[in-house]
């Protein structure tokens, strides 16, 4: 099984430290934000691994060589020339994620943020997976403004922004009654079929080569099955912030 760790971002709100550092590199708790994702996949058993660079890319290709790629086998998915978002990013590691997987699908590929911290049960999101689908999604109930809506299967159904009464996917055409929908939070890991790549050409013939899983993901929920992941007594935190280090440090070591 492959993953892959979004590690590209510009890291704009870790600001001063992303003056001079990717968002990867970050320190918390003895370790960076990269070593806590890829510890992680590796205690799940995971360790063919494809990380995407953008900001100082050098520097990571660096610390990833300088720690024998923490025995893991990890490639490097090099957007230097252009910032790609999470869906972008995804379908230029293409050739790295599916080299040597089987055509039946059966070896679905792992997708996380660097940025998320958690306490997921990785083993129970891969048992999750159905391989005549298209993919599970971890999200979980959170006060936010922007939500996931699934039906009464956990299937995806569209997306709102509840401060802007924006809908958009499925339900924008009113087929699904966003009434009889569950709004949750995405928690940036998924688990997906390959045969994701055959179909995001409608989403690159619509917005380019830069987009996100999300418009990827509403792009194709009316004909493919997405299904919400709760994981159960969940815990997670976006580090996403310079004064909420502390607190992050906190968490990580309590993980």
């Amino acid at each position: 099984m492959k993953a892959m760790i979004f590690a590209a971002g510009l890291g704009t709100r870790l600001k001063p430290l992303t003056d001079t550092m990717p968002k990867a590199l970050v320190p918390l708790a003895g370790k960076t934000l990269l070593q806590w994702q890829i510890e992680k996949l590796k205690a799940a058993g995971i360790t063919d691994i494809v990380v995407n660079v953008h900001h100082f890319p050098d520097q990571i290709i660096d610390y990833l060589r300088e720690n024998n790629q923490f025995g893991c086998y990890i490639q490097v998915s090099d957007e230097r020339n252009m910032l790609l978002e999470t869906g972008g990013g995804l379908r230029k590691a293409h050739p790295l994620l599916t080299s040597n997987l089987s055509p039946l699908a059966s070896s679905p590929i792992l997708v996380c943020n660097v940025d998320i911290l958690s306490n997921i049960d990785i083993p129970a999101l891969l048992n999750a997976y159905n391989p005549e689908e298209m993919g599970v999604v971890v999200v979980y109930p959170r006060d936010t403004q922007r939500y996931l809506l699934f039906d009464d299967n956990s299937r995806l159904r569209g997306w709102t922004n509840i401060a802007t009464g924006e809908v958009r996917g499925p339900l924008s055409d009113n087929r699904y009654p966003i009434a009889n929908t569950r709004k949750l939070a995405f928690s940036g890991m998924q688990v997906l079929n390959p045969r994701i790549f055959e179909v995001m050409e409608k989403v690159v013939a619509e917005k380019g080569e830069k987009f996100s899983l999300i418009d990827l993901y509403l792009s194709i929920a009316e004909k493919e099955i997405l299904r919400a992941f709760i994981p159960e007594n969940y815990r997670m935190m976006d580090v996403g912030k310079i004064n909420q280090l502390s607190e992050a440090e906190a968490f990580a070591q309590a993980l």
